[in-house]
């Protein structure tokens, strides 16, 4: 696929208050926005307040080649010249550890200790189950009249290779193994908060002071928007037929929201819709919700959380989310009602 990007420049001024020694000047900035449609397999979007047009384009630049990074080397499905990924140790599951990028291992630590805290809701180990899964879904878009349900026999025989406990990270010699030839990780459910995370440092470090930072509905800001009010963000309605697109907006200032849904990816079988959120431990997808929505500072605790807590009993994600300093969640059950953590309607600004 080409690479496709759109930019539109310069959509109004707006002034920004910076404080100095002097006393208080006024600062302009612009916004320009930009999005991407050729990594992680999803839309990213991105809106960035910056004094003009060259500031912005070094910004965008970043952007660009951190998501093009991350993507491959997230990437489960293909390989790419002279880059070691997820794929690569996958492919040597079995047969040898595997030297990886920096960021591979640090996501592989980030999701083993969510796996650990979420005692093992989240889990990026589940990649032989998933897998199947995939398939299915992937059978289903091409002809959906003989769309199946995998057989509980063949998902019990690939969870018998999903313990994260057994992936052998090496941060010394920066090397990963897969002991179990059977076994192959699945980032998905922690890459993209991630990689939010890590552009918006990215960006903080070169110098941007306002940035909103969309991947797939995996937001991360940084600041507060050009004209100094909070990032004003929609949670998206489950229920896709309704004429209300949004249940609510929530402010957002250094803060990731993420939200995992049933509504997101799926395919039906004898009008049953399954979805791609899968529960670890009945290795089926999860019916307690339509949508669950995490706020956090980490874009990537966020990811795994919004996975994680779709996968528990609601007083179990809440007793979770309750122990998590800065953390809340909004909970949407099939029949349209919510729930939220206690500190979650500070944010919310309908």
């Amino acid at each position: 696929m080409s690479r496709k990007r759109t930019r539109i420049l310069i959509l109004f001024l707006v002034c920004n208050m910076i404080l100095t020694g002097c006393g208080v000047r006024m600062k302009p900035l612009m916004e320009f926005r930009t999005q991407y449609l050729d990594y992680f397999d999803t839309f990213t979007a991105v809106t960035v307040y910056a004094e003009d047009e060259e500031t912005f384009q070094k910004y965008a630049d970043i952007i660009e080649s951190s998501l093009k990074r991350y993507h491959e080397l997230f990437d489960i499905y293909h390989n790419y010249e002279g880059i070691s990924n997820v794929k690569t140790i996958n492919d040597c599951a079995g047969i040898a550890p595997v030297e990886t990028e920096p960021e591979v291992m640090e996501l592989l630590e980030r999701s083993l200790e969510m796996y650990d805290q979420t005692n093992g809701k989240v889990n990026a180990a589940m990649g032989s189950v998933l897998g199947i899964w995939h398939e299915c879904r992937t059978e289903a878009s091409a002809d959906p009249e003989h769309a199946r349900v995998p057989e509980m026999e063949e998902l019990q025989k690939a969870a018998e290779h999903m313990d994260m406990h057994e992936v052998q990270l090496d941060p010394e010699k920066n090397t990963v193994y897969l002991p179990d030839a059977q076994m192959q990780l699945d980032v998905g459910a922690v890459a993209k908060g991630y990689t939010a995370q890590k552009i918006c440092d990215e960006l903080r470090e070169a110098g941007a002071v306002s940035v909103l930072l969309s991947i797939g509905g995996n937001v991360q800001t940084i600041g507060r928007r050009g004209d100094g009010k909070p990032w004003r963000v929609g949670i998206q309605n489950p229920d896709t037929g309704s004429q209300q697109s949004y249940l609510h907006a929530v402010k957002l200032e250094d803060m990731a929201l993420v939200t995992s849904g049933s509504y997101q990816r799926f395919y039906e079988v004898d009008g049953v819709r399954y979805h791609h959120i899968i529960d670890p431990d009945t290795l089926m997808p999860k019916r307690l919700y339509d949508g669950v929505t995490i706020l956090c500072r980490d874009g990537a605790a966020a990811d795994a959380l919004s996975t994680a807590v779709f996968n528990m009993k609601p007083e179990e994600g809440q007793k979770l989310i309750e122990s998590l300093e800065d953390t809340e969640a909004i909970w949407i059950f099939p029949d349209g009602s919510e729930c939220y953590s206690s500190g979650f309607r500070q944010y919310v600004d309908d």
